[in-house]
């Protein structure tokens, strides 16, 4: 089981990014509590791309804040890693990574319940907050990707609250083992046809996998980690 962790909550609205001003909901700011939570997210925050981001399977996006030191080691000293919401982030803790996070772990946070539904899958929006053309890329490579909850239970947090890790049904599927399988060793079929039959997986993801098995060919991720501005 994993330790309680102490929480940082952000929300954002929608705003104009890069200088092609797309609408995009990926600049979160922290956000004083107490915080209301329904199945599609925290009530206050805002997603401009309905089909990619926000809904049920990806409510809550969580992200360790320990991988920004690794950011600045990569990057050197940029503006955004000072502190959290730099990569678009609801929930940002220390002591959670995508190495100790299964899918499918259910979390209390206040009387709010989350499972882990799946891992971040970065586009380019990254590339453009950071004014870099290669952040979607390394944050895809680099297994530091973050992760979705759905919400199992609507509720409240309060300040002071702490993330609480309640259950655990897939112990030998941490984030990090998905992510190996998605973006690194893309062509082990048994593995990802195993990955395809997890309930608590989004069906997406679930989707993907199959898809992949069926076809024997990994999907192109250009349009994805490129977009229309790099």
């Amino acid at each position: 089981m994993l330790p309680p962790a102490s929480v940082v909550v952000l929300c954002g609205d929608i705003q104009p990014l890069g200088s092609r001003g797309h609408k995009s909901g990926i600049a979160k700011v922290r956000t004083p509590g107490p915080w209301r939570v329904t199945r599609v997210g925290l009530v206050g925050d805002a997603q401009a791309d309905a089909k990619h981001h926000g809904g049920p399977e990806k409510a809550i996006h969580h992200y360790a804040f320990e991988h920004y030191d690794a950011w600045g080691h990569d990057f050197g000293a940029h503006a955004l890693l000072a502190q959290p919401g730099a990569f678009g982030e609801n929930i940002s803790t220390t002591g959670w990574t995508e190495q100790t996070v299964c899918v499918g772990d259910v979390v209390r946070f206040g009387n709010v319940l989350l499972q882990v539904s799946q891992g971040r899958q970065p586009c380019w929006k990254l590339n453009v907050r950071f004014g870099r053309d290669d952040v979607a890329y390394k944050t895809q490579t680099s297994g530091r990707t973050g992760w979705y909850y759905r919400v199992l239970e609507e509720g409240e947090a309060q300040p002071g609250d702490r993330l609480i890790h309640v259950e655990r049904p897939q112990p030998a599927w941490p984030l990090a083992r998905l992510i190996t399988l998605l973006y690194r060793d893309k062509d082990r079929y048994d593995d990802l046809a195993e990955m395809a039959q997890l309930s608590e997986l989004a069906e997406g993801w679930r989707a993907l996998a199959e898809r992949r098995v069926a076809v024997r060919k990994t999907e192109d991720w250009t349009p994805r980690l490129v977009g229309p501005d790099l």
